[in-house]
């Protein structure tokens, strides 16, 4: 087998379940299309480049199949959903399964391979929250953590690896209720439901076991983690609290939060009571115009928004924090642009995802407002909000020249940085900060999946380069 991951976090550990369920099943990873039997492809829909993305691979994956008849090519996760038995009429795909039938990956898998079945997997009612659905995903996600998964963490050169050696994400809470106007993540991952307590801290103790060092919390908007059990309501606060008391994991993150009260100052004692949980916060501004983010329906202004980041950095001086942002929203003038690139500049985040607005079908702003921002102005504004945050980056990287700092190190660089010390006897090596700072440097590969101190000699805006310490 073959697996391919596009988009977020969500979706790299998706792909570590589907690996994890196949591979107990008996198959085994290619690293070539050319040498597998099923080629699997897990999908993003959020904006439409991801989705062309994957309509692009299915076209050089039709030519393989023009010559191999036998290839089983599957469509999985967030474009599954959307699109359905629309992906069917391609002749290329034999698997269409969305993000909440992927416990039934291996029997998908199997049934066309062996009986060269077409297979649909979606769910109907997207909106409606489902007890089977429930039970079967967490009966899946206890897959993650399975001995097939454990043998994976241990390799020093993880295959077809979507994350670091020695990380591992885990799935908090799932699907959105804030419709904000322009997103689709409502309408493909369905409500918001959160996984209990006890189920998440036995996983993350057995990924401690497997040699994991490092989790992320993960959830649409997992600041708003809620589980009631008995007389107890668990919030996120709660679940770091838990998860600092793992042996074995020396680093705990959560993304992506939502920028409200919801158990806001909690969180953020956590952070600042609990060593192990690292003082990063992934806040999505999204707009610095009130009157946009009314049109987004989101639920603050820039104000609020700066009055959270304030508060933060009350809690934990030395937090970090990243944003994402929309630029060339329905209606966004030259003054509205001013006002997101002024937020960007008095938030001064450590870095800053930045994306051009495109329609997303079934949403809100697809179905009531005009997308009627020009492509080139679009262009424009997205180039300068960029640099603007380059700039930002770059004077924050420049406050650890010198300064030795704590990296986890994730693996082999996945490209040669030539900033990077040189070093003729051992290969570059990439790593992250606490803080989501990557770290490149020369080492020996076995340190993959262990802690090491650094000294930073050289920074770029967004990746520092140092000296393995003796």
């Amino acid at each position: 087998m073959h697996i391919k991951s596009y988009g977020c976090q969500m979706n790299k550990l998706d792909t570590a379940l589907v690996r994890s369920a196949l591979l107990d099943a008996g198959f085994a990873l290619t690293e070539s299309v050319d040498d597998a039997d099923i080629v699997l492809l897990n999908t993003c829909s959020v904006r439409e480049h991801a989705e062309q993305r994957v309509l692009s691979h299915l076209g050089h994956l039709k030519h393989i199949k023009e010559s191999r008849s036998d290839l089983v090519v599957g469509v999985i996760g967030c474009m599954a959903q959307r699109l359905g038995g629309k992906l069917l009429e391609d002749k290329t795909v034999d698997i269409v399964c969305g993000p909440a039938q992927i416990p039934q990956i291996t029997e998908l898998a199997i049934k066309a391979l062996q009986q060269k079945q077409k297979c649909l997997a979606i769910t109907q009612k997207i909106r409606e929250k489902s007890e089977i659905q429930s039970q079967a995903l967490e009966g899946f996600e206890s897959a993650y953590s399975s001995p097939a998964f454990g043998r994976e963490i241990r390799k020093s050169k993880f295959e077809n690896r979507n994350f670091g050696v020695g990380q591992a994400y885990i799935r908090v809470m799932r699907g959105c209720d804030k419709f904000c106007s322009y997103c689709i993540v409502p309408y493909v991952r369905g409500p918001e439901v959160s996984r209990p307590p006890e189920a998440i801290i036995e996983q993350i103790k057995k990924l401690a076991d497997a040699g994991v060092k490092q989790v992320t919390l993960l959830g649409q908007r997992v600041n708003a983690y809620k589980y009631k059990n008995g007389d107890k309501t668990y919030c996120l606060a709660d679940l770091l609290e838990l998860a600092s008391k793992v042996d074995g994991i020396e680093w705990i993150r959560f993304v992506t939060s939502y920028p409200t009260e919801d158990f806001f100052d909690e969180i953020l004692r956590a952070m600042a009571d609990l060593p192990k949980v690292c003082n990063y916060l992934h806040l999505p501004a999204q707009s610095g115009s009130d009157k946009i983010l009314r049109a987004m329906n989101r639920h603050y202004t820039a104000g609020q928004y700066l009055e959270l980041i304030d508060r933060a950095r009350s809690f934990v001086p030395d937090i970090v924090i990243a944003g994402d942002f929309i630029v060339g929203f329905p209606g966004e003038t030259e003054e509205d642009f001013r006002a997101t690139v002024d937020l960007v500049k008095k938030a001064r985040y450590k870095n800053c995802f930045i994306f051009k607005y495109s329609p997303r079908p079934t949403t809100i702003a697809d179905k009531r407002l005009q997308d009627n921002v020009p492509t080139d102005i679009k262009k424009r504004r997205n180039i300068e909000l960029l640099s603007v945050q380059e700039h930002i980056s770059d004077e924050l990287s420049r406050g650890f020249l010198g300064k030795e700092v704590k990296v986890l190190v994730e693996g082999l660089s996945k490209k040669p940085y030539k900033d990077s010390q040189e070093c003729e006897d051992a290969p570059q090596l990439t790593g992250r900060m606490a803080t989501d700072w990557i770290v490149v440097f020369n080492g020996p590969q076995l340190l993959a999946g262990q802690c090491v101190k650094v000294k930073i000699t050289k920074t770029s805006p967004f990746t520092l380069f140092g000296k393995l310490s003796k």
